[in-house]
């Protein structure tokens, strides 16, 4: 049984966050997708908050430090990557933006992106298209055609739940096609020791 691993990057500024809120219910919506579709997920988080001191000496130095380099690994290994920023004056944040500058050539080539972006008002919603998808076509990545905005009013409101749900099955069915880029574990599956005994 195949094991994806699903990163999921939330530039929000607050804690708790909207930002985080969506990407945390992409999460939920892709991982539920991918058990009915393939097996197992695996999840890693990266608050970039808590890289930005980090991600600001990488820029200058050039360096990664060590938490901010293991986050870096984390998401060149990914099967699938959940992108989730704060639009800023109709477009992604700069820590949004600062991380994805400081990934090695080809680090998300060929990986599954989805999108996802909040905002105080829908007027940003075109971000999305305009700011964040161009953004991930230059990786190379592979976006989902499904992306979700949220703006404030969104939350509790009808749609949006729908909206997740529809982008999450979308996205696990992308990640579930895409060849894994890690080796798989080989005792994850191990065959039980009285079948070994019959086979031989």
């Amino acid at each position: 049984m195949t094991t994806r691993s699903l990163v999921i990057v939330s530039a929000g500024l607050s804690e708790p966050s909207s930002t985080r809120r969506l990407a945390d219910r992409l999460t939920a919506a892709t991982t539920a997708a991918l058990r009915d579709l393939d097996g197992r997920v695996t999840t890693e988080v990266i608050e970039l908050r808590a890289h930005a001191h980090d991600l600001t000496d990488h820029l200058l130095t050039g360096f990664a430090g060590e938490s901010l380099q293991q986050a870096k690994d984390a998401i060149a290994a990914a099967d699938g990557v959940i992108a989730v920023t704060p639009i800023f004056s109709a477009s992604y944040s700069g820590l949004f933006k600062t991380f994805f500058d400081v990934l090695d050539d080809g680090a998300i080539e060929g990986t599954p992106v989805l999108m996802g972006a909040t905002a105080g008002t829908a007027r940003h919603s075109l971000a999305l298209e305009h700011a964040l998808r161009p953004l991930f076509s230059y990786l190379k990545a592979v976006v989902a055609p499904s992306a979700v905005f949220a703006a404030s009013e969104d939350w509790g409101a009808d749609g949006l739940g729908a909206r997740i749900d529809r982008a999450g099955r979308g996205f696990a069915a992308l990640v579930a096609a895409h060849e894994p880029t890690h080796a798989a574990d080989p005792f994850a599956d191990p065959t039980p020791f009285a079948q070994l005994l019959r086979s031989g």
